[in-house]
């Protein structure tokens, strides 16, 4: 890694309690606790490299120029790397995701990790991941979580305030679950989870009542992720999914990111749950259209087939609970 350049890797993370709304847009703290599974493999790779002949920043992703408010969100965590490190430079930062960009998979949480990641290291400050995920949550508050690996939590701010970061409830090899991705679409979603949440938090009837039962959900799937409790951290899961999203259908107008092929991959979870087959699977949905089945290694090729021979389902990928974010050379 040469001087003022660097490069870092971070995976998305699925929440399993899901995270909707936040207590502070300006610190950007979350309103609710949230518990995630990092996953690989799906990746963000990111390279960040300050140069004294730019006059700007520069951001691609993906191999063509960002749009502007995605450059502005950048440059936002940039200014903060450059007062840690007392530098001026601008920086060129370059960003691929292997899977689809803003549609719901979490590519915000592993695009702002990594350029914490690679930001920090080009800018001279040591590897320290809490600081990596509190920098990552100042720009995208999932973004926190993928910053460590395997089982993670976001807890509420509490005395940490701005500094709030991310910890492990357990490692990836913890646990031998699966998560399996049915895409529905390619594109980007409508509406953006920020927009998303800020106009449920001002409209929804709901929202109070969701801010309240969020930490009970949060609470029941960390205990049933140390347990091992599959029933339990499913239950759970699909109560949060399913709650989060009815707040945000509730909103005026309504936010709604479910499409026909979320629904039908939705009763195919269920059927395979409750049908002939019991198998034990359950469902989680971000703010996108594509569904994401949980289930036991044992149970994966059973519920991929189930996924892809769904309707509206483009394809399907198998995920599992995957590294924190890395430096690499």
């Amino acid at each position: 890694m040469s001087e003022l350049q660097a490069r870092a890797i971070a995976h998305a993370n699925i929440a399993l309690a899901k995270y909707w709304g936040k207590a502070d847009e300006k610190l950007n703290l979350p309103a609710v606790p949230s518990v995630s599974i990092t996953l690989a493999p799906l990746a963000t790779h990111t390279h960040v490299r300050f140069d004294p002949k730019l006059e700007s920043d520069r951001f691609l992703l993906g191999g063509k120029a960002a749009q502007p408010e995605e450059t502005a969100r950048v440059t936002k965590l940039l200014d903060r790397v450059r007062a840690l490190a007392g530098l001026r430079l601008r920086a060129k930062v370059t960003s691929s995701n292997d899977f689809p960009t803003a549609s719901g998979l979490a590519s915000s949480a592993s695009g702002f990790a990594a350029l914490a990641a690679a930001a920090r290291a080009a800018a001279g400050l040591p590897f320290d991941r809490s600081a990596i995920s509190a920098l990552a949550r100042a720009s995208s508050v999932s973004a926190a979580r993928s910053a460590v690996a395997g089982f993670g939590e976001l807890p509420l701010a509490g005395k940490a305030g701005d500094r709030l970061a991310a910890r492990m409830i357990a490692p990836p090899d913890h646990w031998p679950l699966r998560i399996v991705v049915a895409v529905t679409t390619e594109g980007r979603k409508p509406v953006g989870s920020t927009g998303g949440m800020q106009h449920t938090a001002r409209t929804s009837p709901y929202y109070a009542s969701w801010v309240a039962a969020a930490p009970r959900l949060c609470a029941q799937i960390r205990a049933g992720i140390l347990a091992r409790d599959l029933p339990a951290v499913g239950t759970a899961m699909e109560h949060s999914t399913l709650a989060m999203h009815a707040c945000a259908m509730a909103a005026a107008p309504a936010v709604v990111y479910f499409r026909p092929a979320t629904l039908a991959a939705l009763e195919t979870v269920r059927t395979l749950r409750e049908g002939k087959t019991c198998v034990p699977v359950w469902a989680t949905a971000d703010a996108g259209p594509h569904i994401k089945a949980l289930c036991h290694v044992r149970d994966v090729k059973r519920v991929e087939a189930a996924l892809r021979k769904t309707a509206g389902v483009l394809r399907t990928i198998v995920c599992e609970p995957g590294a924190g974010v890395e430096l690499i050379p």
